[in-house]
């Protein structure tokens, strides 16, 4: 059974690339998750090597059972994006993966950031920040995701390897048929 995306893509999500890209890869993904660390560097270069065509758009999916730093790792991510730093958030949150944990390491982070850590701190207590958090995990849940990385391809569930040659592959197939 193919799931599709609810709700779809909208400007209210973070994404890099041209808004109006003929391919849309979007990753439900949880900071903490190993899988989600090792897809990171996989995206960065499915990013780079279809440049222009591909929107690449992330959804908070923090599986808090099996990480427990994930929800509040999610929440640093949304409260850099009220300084413009959410995609820098995003970058060094996997590549320091390993030493997570504790708040502290998310003001680490913000300092390395060069982020207003008194804003970042009363932005991680805010409950729109955490509502944002939970819509996305419950748009996950209507998409019928059940693990992460949880990849979409143009609104739809892709469930193939997400090895950098098979994602290109797909990646590519798709936009041959758009």
């Amino acid at each position: 059974m193919s799931h599709s995306l609810r709700p779809p893509f909208s400007e209210k999500d973070h994404y890099q690339g041209d808004l109006h890209a003929p391919l849309e890869l979007l990753e439900y993904g949880d900071y903490q998750c190993p899988y989600c660390g090792q897809a990171y560097p996989i995206i960065k270069k499915v990013q780079s090597k279809l440049g222009k065509d591909l929107r690449f758009v992330f959804r908070n999916f923090p599986l808090t059972d099996a990480h427990p730093q994930a929800y509040t790792a999610a929440l640093a991510a949304e409260a850099a994006g009220r300084q413009d730093a959410y995609w820098k958030m995003h970058d060094l949150l996997y590549e320091k993966q390993e030493g997570m944990s504790g708040q502290r390491f998310f003001s680490e982070l913000a300092t390395t950031l060069g982020l207003d850590i008194a804003k970042f701190e009363a932005d991680l207590q805010d409950p729109a920040i955490a509502k944002k958090v939970d819509d996305d995990f419950e748009s996950g849940v209507r998409s019928g995701v059940n693990g992460t990385p949880g990849f979409f391809i143009n609104g739809l569930r892709y469930d193939d390897d997400w090895d950098e040659k098979s994602l290109i592959a797909r990646l590519q197939k798709t936009l041959a048929r758009s």
